[in-house]
């Protein structure tokens, strides 16, 4: 199944959806206040109460789905405005370095020895105030930085609280999956000698268009990633080519640390970022940047002013 959050209007309140077959969306919201009050009770209403209701709020909605009377709260996709499928309610956590020719090609762009390894996985986080969804505009930030790039990851979605999670129980802590851009400002990142103001601007985490329910996606460490800029593709990997895999991230993030329902884990981006293209090929006003994730969808962003 595949989670959406959406707007209908400019003035609507958010509303969960599920994704349908040939671009419609069942609207849970209204199909929730549709219900008698004691079965609109067991209706998650938000992204946030289906992911912390589990198994149980996933079976109801399996049972609304199977209610043909329920389709006429059935909308096109392409009326709606996506939201970020889920707002964190603290920082965004994200993994860098973690594919090997990636790697490469930053050491050499930053004057480092090619063969330069981390030998354990480098967090950083993006504020709550970074993210954005699917078809939302990102400002250019032109008076900050010079260096705009992109970064398409798989991200994970924590389903089950949990602390020093064990790599052989990491999945079971898993709701779901999305998509994120990680945006990045490189001469901020390096100005400041950490990667957290320069990846902590505004809009600079594009996420979604959805959050496919981790049941349909078998193996979250063999999915092919892109990136195109414009139509022209720029990144092209296979999650295979991580470094530290699903399950080593859940483990090493988790150790001593309490992981919540909701939270967001993105696991790090492959080759062809453009600051390290000859000469570097970054974000300008007008870019078109469309991410893919095997099995989730496109997340598209536009770049403006």
């Amino acid at each position: 199944m595949k989670f959406l959050s959406f707007k209908v209007g400019a003035d609507d309140q958010p509303r969960l959806g599920v994704m349908l077959e040939a671009g419609n969306v069942l609207d849970i919201s209204a199909v929730r206040l549709a219900l008698p009050d004691a079965q609109a009770a067991k209706v998650p209403a938000s992204m946030k109460a289906l992911i912390e209701g589990g198994a149980e709020a996933i079976g109801v909605l399996e049972t609304l789905l199977s209610d043909s009377t329920l389709h006429k709260h059935v909308v096109a996709a392409d009326t709606l405005t996506f939201l970020a499928p889920i707002t964190p309610s603290k920082n965004v956590f994200c993994v860098g370095r973690n594919y090997r020719e990636h790697i490469i090609e930053g050491n050499i762009a930053s004057g480092r020895p090619a063969d330069s390894f981390p030998e354990a996985i480098e967090f950083f986080t993006k504020p709550p105030t970074a993210v954005v969804g699917h078809g939302a505009s990102v400002s250019r930030h032109a008076a900050l930085t010079k260096s705009l790039d992109y970064e398409v990851e798989l991200a994970i979605v924590i389903g089950k609280r949990g602390v020093n999670i064990s790599e052989a129980q990491a999945l079971d802590h898993v709701f779901g999956y999305t998509v994120v851009n990680d945006i990045t400002a490189r001469d901020l990142q390096k100005r400041h000698g950490q990667w957290f103001k320069g990846k902590g601007l505004d809009g600079t985490c594009p996420m979604g268009p959805v959050i496919v329910h981790h049941s349909a996606i078998a193996n979250p460490n063999a999915l092919q990633l892109s990136l195109d800029v414009n139509g022209e593709q720029r990144q092209n990997a296979s999650t295979d080519e991580m470094i530290f895999t699903v399950q080593a991230v859940i483990a090493q993030l988790s150790a001593g640390m309490t992981l919540e329902p909701g939270d967001v884990i993105s696991t790090g981006t492959p080759k062809g970022v453009g600051y390290a293209a000859k000469p570097p090929r970054c974000l300008e006003v007008g870019d078109v940047v469309t991410a893919r994730v095997e099995g989730i969808g496109e997340l598209v962003s536009t770049i403006v002013v």
